[in-house]
C-alpha cells in the first residue's frame, strides 16, 4: 500500500533540497520546512502544525533562479544554492 502525500504542489514546483529549521537565529521559523523549487524558482517555507502544513510562504521569488538545494547553516541562517551558470549561495534570515 501507499500513503497519500500530506502536501503537494499542482503543478509541481520540482522540489529539490529540503531542510527542517531548528536554529536560534530566526525563532519564528522553528519547526518550518524549507523546500527548494527548481521549476518554481523559489524557496517554499512550509509552516507545520504536527503533521499538517498550515501555511506556505514563497521566498526568493524575485531572484528568478532555480533553487538546487536548501540547508541550515551552523550560524542559524538558511542557505539556498542556485544552479544557474553563475550559481550563487544565498543566505536567508528574518528581518527584525
Amino acid at each position: 500500500g501507499m500513503e497519500q502525500p500530506i502536501y503537494y504542489w499542482d503543478p509541481s514546483i520540482a522540489p529539490s533540497g529540503m531542510t527542517f529549521y531548528t536554529g536560534n537565529l530566526a525563532p519564528s521559523w522553528n519547526s518550518s520546512l524549507f523546500v527548494g523549487a527548481l521549476a518554481g524558482e523559489h524557496v517554499a517555507r512550509l509552516v507545520l502544525d504536527g503533521d499538517r502544513v498550515v501555511a506556505e510562504e514563497q521566498l526568493l521569488k524575485d531572484v528568478r533562479e532555480r533553487i538546487r538545494d536548501v540547508r541550515q547553516g551552523p550560524d542559524g541562517a538558511v542557505y539556498a544554492a542556485t544552479d544557474s551558470s553563475n550559481g550563487r549561495i544565498l543566505r536567508l534570515i528574518v528581518e527584525r
